[in-house]
């Protein structure tokens, strides 16, 4: 079996998640990737995407994010979401307006920096909608 560490998933609504697990994989800016119990302290950003949570009582939770970061230490991780819920409540008209919002601000950007920046979110919300009920 599989060491556990801590993990918390903190959004500025609620906290989503406090449990023992033993693996989460977060959709990390360099690409997802994998915390397991005793990794190398890491602090990234998160992209959109799925939270996919392996809690030590062998049961797996989804979450949905959108950004924010990652604070992991060998003893546990904690990711502050910009905005989280789990996937079960995640609907196509809630995908719908995040990308509407962010078209507008594609239309707005003031410069090529920017659009670039909102031109990724439209791809990493994209590609959310296959959770998307």
């Amino acid at each position: 079996m599989a060491d556990s560490f801590n993990f918390e998933l903190v959004s500025p609504e609620r906290l989503l998640m406090s449990a023992s697990v033993t693996e989460v994989v977060l959709p990390a800016t360099e690409g997802e990737m994998a915390v397991m119990a005793n990794h190398a302290p890491f602090m990234t950003t998160i992209r959109p995407g799925v939270i996919t949570v392996k809690e030590a009582t062998g049961e797996t939770q989804r979450f949905v994010v959108f950004g924010g970061f990652a604070d992991i230490l060998p003893s546990g991780c904690t990711l502050l979401a910009e905005a989280a819920l789990p996937v079960s409540d995640f609907t196509k008209d809630a995908l719908a307006k995040r990308v509407n919002q962010a078209n507008t601000d594609l239309g707005n950007a003031a410069n090529d920096v920017a659009r670039l920046r909102i031109s990724q979110l439209i791809a990493d919300l994209n590609g959310l909608s296959a959770f998307a009920a």
